[in-house]
């Protein structure tokens, strides 16, 4: 079948088959997993003058359940054992399980954090989102020992800053060694954020390449599985660091010619990355829609590493962002598409399901563009758990840092303000559902349920759903001011008072959603019981 010769807009109502939400695929684009989405916001950039970074879990093999691992002193001789993910198939559903490939010494103190499948914040408002982009395959290299969810355990547990956490990693990466393909961290605390990206030494060797790029504070930054920091300048170090191998083994290989050519650290560690259109077009997309005004090409091989936003963002914009699946654009993957075939004949179908509308349709088979291995939304129905986190220097740690948590597909769910300084979770978030099979227990199945539901009639539901979600997370938003100065008046009294009252709160907003999902979801099978 040839390649798309007409869109046209609206909606033909045909015979499709849904992909179920349950079904553990990954798409593929230059050998590399499609996965998460992460934006970051410099201070000067956001409207209440906090830091964000954020994360989309888009794996259902990644870890369902969430807990608080707190602050520990640890004996003499203590360890932190290492492992490497491998696929586990064996249990109720697919899952990751974990090799243990070696150790590294614990240090005496460590900090608490949100215990996310990829560790997201710690209790001095450092924070961290992920994005793979794969990188060279000559690069990975099993004779280290740290994978990319070790590696942010070990920055959160040991660091309260970015730039620390950063130089943290590169000693221990040099020492010990990665062991994962590329990934992108972008680790933010209270003042700044940065992107840090990371690949191998080369099969058989013990180390790490690493480059990072500070977001200055009035742009936005994103990385959508493509590698995106280019020119680096190791003069200006305020906004770059680099291990001290990274042009020596782009030489060693033949990657770059420096008489010929700038050193672009993409270009040169994971050149594929660059041809992804999935990750391509999530970058245009989020740029397009906080900077309208640049007017950027939605088909470029490559946009600037941040941007300023036209006006300040939000917490209800970045959420939008989120939730987006190109609605409203050429890119719209609901409408239908007039295609011709070898034969001459003209056939008319959806992109996608039209009530779905997240993966192309696997009929048309059109690679690189419309189609299984190309084009891809931000929002997924495979995302385990979202996060957006919020920095804010003017308030105690426990205060000022919080993590909005989403649970499955954003576009069907809604985020939950956990403060840095909780000590506990309701059990929802704590129990292990997904490997143990389907449970209304826990938080990710909840959302699952009513995010596959609501994908079956998505034109229709999606109403439903945000009738009761958008006027829910504007009450969360709108109600942070009170909750952050109700709990520094306890601070000031007593740190441990503020504490239980966040976990109070945090702890109750939990609870209610995850009550209202069930009985949302039981609403949508009623209302449209005879209508499927």
């Amino acid at each position: 079948m040839k390649n798309v010769l007409k869109l046209v807009f609206g909606l033909t109502i045909i015979p499709f088959i849904l992909m179920s939400q349950n079904a553990d695929k990954s798409d593929w684009q230059g050998g590399v997993p499609e996965g998460c989405t992460t934006i970051t916001v410099g201070k000067s950039a956001t409207a209440d003058g906090s830091v964000i970074t954020s994360h989309t879990d888009d794996s259902h093999r990644t870890r369902s359940w969430i807990d608080i691992v707190p602050p520990a002193e640890n004996k003499k001789g203590a360890i932190v054992p290492m492992y490497k993910r491998v696929q586990n198939d064996s249990l109720a559903m697919p899952a990751y399980g974990h090799e243990k490939v070696g150790e590294i010494p614990q240090v005496k103190n460590t900090y608490g954090y949100i215990n996310t499948a990829y560790p997201s914040l710690n209790q001095k408002q450092l924070a961290m989102g992920e994005s793979t982009f794969g990188g060279r395959d000559e690069l990975q290299s099993d004779a280290g020992i740290i994978d990319c969810q070790r590696l942010c355990l070990l920055m959160l547990e040991r660091e309260s800053t970015a730039r620390g956490a950063i130089k943290m990693a590169g000693e221990l990466l040099e020492k010990y060694g990665w062991n994962d393909y590329g990934e992108c961290l972008t680790i933010a605390d209270k003042k700044e954020v940065w992107h840090f990206e990371v690949v191998g030494p080369g099969k058989g060797k013990v180390g790490a390449v690493w480059a990072a790029q500070r977001v200055p504070d009035g742009h936005v930054g994103v990385n959508a599985n493509a590698s995106t920091i280019k020119e680096i300048d190791l003069d200006n170090k305020d906004y770059f660091m680099a291990s001290d191998n990274i042009y020596d083994v782009a030489l060693e290989n033949g990657w770059w010619d420096p008489e010929n050519e700038p050193f672009r650290f993409c270009y040169t560690y994971a050149p594929d990355s660059r041809t992804s259109l999935a990750a391509r077009r999530r970058e245009w997309r989020v740029f397009d829609l906080l900077a309208p005004s640049l007017k950027l090409d939605p088909n470029a091989e490559n946009y600037p590493f941040s941007v300023k936003p036209d006006t300040l963002v939000t917490m209800e914009k970045i959420i939008s962002v989120f939730k987006d699946y190109y609605q409203g654009t050429p890119f719209d993957m609901r409408q239908t598409l007039t295609v011709t075939d070898d034969e001459g004949k003209t056939i008319i179908s959806p992109l996608a399901n039209p009530h779905m509308p997240y993966d192309a349709n696997k009929l048309h088979k059109i690679n690189g563009g419309w189609g299984w291995l190309g084009e891809r939304t931000i929002a997924r129905w495979y995302t385990m758990y979202a996060t957006i986190i919020q920095l804010r220097d003017w308030l105690p740690d426990e205060i000022g840092g919080v993590e909005w948590l989403a649970m499955d597909n954003v576009a069907s769910s809604i985020y939950v303000p956990i403060y840095a300084g909780v000590t506990d979770l309701p059990h929802y978030y704590k129990t292990p559902g997904r490997v143990n099979g389907y449970t209304l227990e826990s938080a990710w199945w909840i959302f699952n349920r009513l995010g596959t539901l609501s994908a079956q009639r998505w034109g229709d539901m999606h109403k439903d759903v945000d009738a009761v979600w958008v006027p829910m997370q504007k009450s969360f938003i709108d109600e942070l001011p009170s909750i952050d100065q109700q709990a520094l008046e306890l601070y000031e009294e007593d740190p441990e008072k503020a504490r239980a009252f966040l976990t109070e709160y945090s702890g109750s907003k939990g609870i209610m959603v995850m009550e209202r999902a069930i009985i949302l979801g039981d609403f949508l099978w009623t209302k449209y019981d005879e209508k499927f």
